[in-house]
């Protein structure tokens, strides 16, 4: 009965709504199980665009790649901010910034992000080439022989530490590894609970993570924030920024930065494993990455020895791109973002071919790149790993095509539009730079044989995690 008065109290022009029979939740179960297969089976029955009931929530998806820009150019009617604000406020503790106390802090902060591209993308890539070089150089002390780890904890505790210190500073104490490894452990401990927070799950009902947030927002307090050294022109502009803000409390402004550093490493992190174990997976293609690496070192004369400082160019990182199109092909398999904006008004969307959608205020629109990362007709055999997906005729491929017509938007992991990942270079940067360093300076392979798969626990949140982790070993290449 629920179901058919929804659908008779349908607009003219809106879309199909797949209702549910739960009341409140909606679609709500089966899309968290499996997002990508219940999407596909929607569109099959009702075509590219439909709205789901979610939990409350009306999203209606459009599932057509060539309709995406109408959503991302409609960025007045079709808002991301407050939506991100809201969700992100209560996730990491600290007032919404679109509160009229805070006036200007939003756009002072977004324009902060100045400080990740152009010539500040260089400084800042540097520090961690550096900051990694630094890490692996006291991993290398320890691996005389085979060294066995589990990968994710490995990709884990680098590029956490990496991230940190690059961003952060140094903690100055003679144990500032271990400094840094315990916070990393509080930090797992709330990135497990970041799918329900993100969810709008009630902290309180999950366990110790709100003593473990607190203790983290803790770290980042003015008094210990001043006794790291070297931290990065970004973090000392949002200090700066605020300062201005006598309203925003010290614990606040802690959120804050905690909050930014879950945002640097919550996503690299996976992204950096999976990238990693793609190529341990393929011989051919860690080969060929390997032999790219090694090419650039020789005809720069610098060695790979890990007492050797090693420096790359962003023109160099940038003309490596056979390790950019392993990792962008990485990325495409293992991304599971949901581009979402928020109708502020009633309005007829209009797109490609004179489709109107009609939306109310208030309705979510969506975007599910996943579904485009893994269509046969944009990318054969999509589920299938191709290192060189990416290159044709040994450049960079930037032409993909769905049904004889060339596609705007072809590979999605840092979202789209206004909600597109700020910290995308640096993050691409740091990635390569892991991987130029581990198979520069180490002989490394799979120390198990199975499979790890994608856990569907984050389903449209961004990088999906491993399953499992697995174990490989390493030594430093003769």
């Amino acid at each position: 009965l629920l179901f058919f008065l929804s659908v008779f109290h349908r607009k003219t022009g809106e879309p199909p709504l797949i209702n549910g029979w739960i009341p409140y939740l909606g679609k709500a179960l089966i899309f968290r199980k499996d997002a990508f297969k219940f999407l596909l089976d929607q569109q099959k029955k009702l075509g590219d665009i439909f709205t789901v009931h979610i939990a409350g929530r009306y999203i209606t998806f459009i599932m057509d790649p060539f309709q995406y820009i109408y959503v991302i150019r409609n960025s007045k009617q079709l808002e991301f901010h407050e939506f991100a604000d809201k969700m992100a406020s209560k996730t990491f503790d600290y007032p919404a910034l679109s509160r009229g106390e805070f006036p200007d802090l939003k756009e002072n902060l977004h324009r902060i992000y100045q400080f990740l591209q152009g010539k500040p993308l260089d400084i800042i890539s540097d520090h961690m080439m550096k900051n990694l070089q630094d890490i692996f150089e006291w991993k290398c002390s320890q691996a005389t022989d085979w060294e066995t780890e589990k990968m994710y904890k490995f990709c884990c505790s680098v590029m956490f530490e990496a991230s940190f210190v690059t961003l952060y500073g140094r903690v100055p104490a003679a144990d500032g590894h271990k400094v840094i490894s315990e916070i990393r452990d509080k930090f797992i401990k709330f990135d497990a609970s970041f799918p329900y927070l993100a969810a709008n799950i009630p902290i309180e009902l999950l366990g110790a993570t709100k003593k473990v947030r607190k203790e983290l927002i803790h770290h980042f307090l003015l008094q210990n924030m001043t006794k790291w050294l070297g931290g990065s022109k970004v973090v000392q502009a949002r200090q700066d920024i605020f300062e201005k803000y006598e309203l925003l409390g010290d614990y606040d402004k802690a959120a804050h930065h905690f909050a930014f550093l879950w945002a640097s490493v919550g996503n690299t992190i996976p992204a950096t494993f999976w990238a990693m174990y793609y190529l341990l997976r393929h011989p051919e293609a860690l080969a060929t990455v390997r032999d790219e690496i090694d090419h650039l070192l020789q005809s720069t004369g610098q060695k790979r020895e890990p007492t050797s400082d090693i420096h790359l160019t962003r023109e160099q990182l940038d003309n490596l791109v056979y390790l950019e199109s392993a990792l962008n092909e990485s990325l495409r398999m293992c991304s599971s973002s949901m581009n979402i904006r928020i109708s502020q008004e009633d309005f007829v969307l209009k797109l490609e071919g004179n489709q109107e959608v009609g939306l109310r205020k208030g309705d979510w629109i969506a975007l599910y790149p996943q579904i485009l990362h893994m269509d046969p007709e944009v990318y054969e055999d999509p589920k299938e790993y191709k290192f060189d997906r990416y290159i044709e005729n040994g450049k960079k491929k930037t032409t993909f095509y769905k049904g004889g017509r060339k596609l705007k938007y072809f590979l999605m992991p840092f979202g789209s539009g206004i909600s597109m990942c700020p910290g995308r270079f640096l993050a691409m940067n740091e990635m390569k730079m892991f991987l130029f360093l581990l198979l520069a300076r180490f002989d490394v392979e799979l120390a198990e044989n199975k499979a790890v798969r994608l856990d569907n626990s984050r389903m449209g949140l961004g990088i999906l995690l491993p399953d499992v982790d697995i174990a490989f070993r390493y030594k430093l290449r003769s």
